[in-house]
């Protein structure tokens, strides 16, 4: 296949390199200086430092509208801030596109609220056949060719065997999924709990704490996805729990840290100036939490978050808040609708 990757970060590189071992890939970065940068020390210093880029692996610099041209699969990876204008520019495209970003849009305005990836796509783009990859991986690992499992979701066949043509090998497992839905809820708000279980972590409350936060926190991403539309067992599968899992205790997550550091007393601005990398939880969390309101929905690990993030609360408070809170049963009857009271 020939395959077309926009986003020289950590994630584009990664997924980048293991598909250039089987196929002819072409990583386009942001500016013509990155670039040269990346393609004369054969290595993307600035995010997979370390990491030898193979032979076969071009670099190149350009608009992604001129970028897919030939191409059997076009990969977007950039942050979710900038997918939107991805998309304007790949209208078009005839080729497979993928995102790897996860995450929900800031709201566009005071009236409106944050769209996930596929909506964008359906509001700007809605004639590209496209979908997303996604599930618990971290960049560096996957760039190491160590073993990994995805999920390639998307309403559209030709995408997913595209993304499992393209991906899917010894190391690298893609299964594929129609519901993008579930799979793009389930990549955004794991990042806005993962905050939360780095602050528990951060406060030493134990192994005990972190458990009941994360099994919480897939209690409030299954209510937020089925009132979206989800399959609920989305939320059992990689892009789900296994991602939560990953993202909420792996030592490589940026969100996680996120939560570390305030613990420890940084400021917010300090915390996301010291990662280097952009960390989704960060710009989400309100706008889950809005879009959450919107539905009818409690979820109050995610609005502590925001609360912490905002600086109302104290990382000691965000915790007492919500281990304080009044019981409620742990499940709703099959088939019986989540009510606000029904909640973490």
């Amino acid at each position: 296949m020939k395959i077309c990757v926009h986003g020289a970060g950590a994630w584009g590189t990664a997924v980048a390199v293991n598909a250039a071992a089987r196929h002819e890939v072409t990583l386009w970065a942001r500016d013509a200086a990155q670039a040269d940068a990346i393609s004369k020390a054969r290595e993307n210093t600035r995010y997979l430092p370390g990491l030898a880029l193979p032979a076969s692996l071009a670099v190149r610099a350009g608009d992604i509208g001129q970028a897919h041209a030939g191409a059997d699969l076009v990969i977007v990876a950039t942050p979710m801030a900038a997918l939107r204008g991805q998309l304007v520019a790949l209208r078009g495209c005839t080729a497979p596109v993928a995102w790897l970003c996860k995450g929900v849009e800031p709201a566009l305005d005071a009236t409106s609220f944050g769209l996930l990836a596929h909506e964008i796509w359906a509001q700007v783009a809605p004639d590209l056949i496209a979908g997303v990859l996604s599930g618990p991986s971290f960049a560096q690992e996957v760039a190491e060719g160590r073993p990994t499992a995805l999920v390639a979701a998307s309403p559209h066949a030709a995408v997913r065997d595209a993304l499992v043509d393209a991906f899917h090998g010894p190391a690298l497992r893609v299964y594929a999924n129609e519901d993008i839905v579930g799979v793009e809820v389930g990549g955004a708000v794991k990042n806005v709990l993962a905050i939360a279980t780095g602050l528990c972590d951060g406060l030493a409350l134990g192994l005990n704490a972190r458990a009941a936060l994360i099994t919480r926190g897939l209690a409030e991403m299954t209510r937020f996805g089925l009132a979206l539309g989800a399959r609920a067992e989305t939320f059992m599968g990689l892009s789900g729990l296994g991602d939560l899992v990953l993202t909420s205790t792996g030592d490589l997550s940026r969100n996680r840290k996120v939560g570390l550091l305030l613990a420890q007393g940084r400021t917010l601005a300090q915390a996301v100036d010291s990662l280097g990398h952009v960390a989704e939880g960060v710009y989400c969390a309100r706008t889950v939490v809005q879009r959450a309101r919107g539905l009818g929905l409690e979820m109050p690990i995610a609005e502590g978050v925001v609360a912490l993030l905002d600086g109302r609360v104290s990382p000691q408070d965000a915790v007492a808040a919500l281990t304080g809170r009044d019981p409620v049963p742990e499940s709703v009857p099959s088939g019986a609708a989540a009510s606000p009271r029904q909640s973490s």
